[in-house]
């Protein structure tokens, strides 16, 4: 009982620091919406009859599943404000196991991202995203799989940062190519072998392969849009997730412990 209540008080930290914050609610709204109504239609009305598809449809999988990954990544550099004030200090001197801390933490920062792409959710009707309580439904186990694995990659890469600024700099190295070579804006069926060696190393391809993979289900586009199968992008995170908790997690620790 002590484990899941330190669990829930340190998600329901950063939970709290979000809706706190109003310059990072309305950001987590407008943007999202701005970004698919600009890129969405505008490849729409030049790629969309050559191509065969919604390409409206196509960049909100893809804001959808990379938002979900990268706020709960990102969300895990807040840790490195914890460290410079000394509370991650006194979390580890608690009598709580190390996991369930860092697992309360990443469920925060999993909490928190949901919160951002439910408004996307009806942006997708002013859009015309052909959503059904069906795949919305279904959208939510992707949900939690997606953020799950984003808190574990972040905390792996929280392991190579000494300050916020090097976090900064970090993620945007590491997640600027995830971009394309992901698929969010663009197709990436046919790859250069070397882009699709590194595309295949990308976490974020396949949250947001399954992300597509769930709102196309059914379509005609669905083969032209979705690179492999629910199941192989589910047993692929499952994988990526539990390797990356399991290192990330035990770097981390020890990283603390010896501060």
């Amino acid at each position: 009982m002590s484990e899941t209540n330190a669990i829930i008080a340190i998600a329901a930290r950063d939970m709290l620091k979000f809706l706190r914050d109003p310059g990072r609610l309305v950001a987590a709204v407008v943007f999202p919406f701005v970004m698919i109504f600009l890129l969405g239609g505008t490849l729409q009305l030049n790629l969309g009859r050559s191509t065969g598809f919604n390409f409206i449809a196509f960049t909100f999988t893809g804001f959808l599943g990379m938002t979900l990954f990268q706020s709960t990544a990102q969300g895990l550099t807040s840790l490195m404000d914890d460290r410079q004030n000394d509370f991650a200090q006194e979390l580890f001197v608690s009598p709580v196991s190390r996991y369930s801390i860092v697992f309360g933490k990443i469920l925060g920062e999993a909490s928190v991202a949901i919160m951002q792409v439910l408004p996307m959710i009806l942006f997708a009707v002013i859009l015309r995203v052909p959503l059904t309580p069906a795949h919305i439904a279904l959208l939510v186990p992707v949900a939690i799989l997606s953020c799950f694995m984003g808190g574990a990659f972040g905390l792996l890469l929280l392991n190579t940062m000494s300050d916020s600024r090097a976090s900064n700099q970090i993620f945007n190295f590491v997640f600027l190519p995830q971009y394309f070579l992901a698929g969010l804006i663009s197709p990436i069926n046919i790859l250069p072998w070397y882009l699709e060696a590194l595309s295949l190393i990308s976490p974020m391809r396949y949250v947001i392969d399954l992300t597509r993979g769930v709102v196309f289900n059914g379509s005609p586009e669905y083969s032209r849009v979705v690179l492999a199968s629910p199941t192989t992008n589910v047993a692929v995170l499952a994988l990526m997730f539990m390797v990356f908790m399991v290192i990330g997690t035990a770097l981390f620790v020890r990283r603390e412990t010896n501060r």
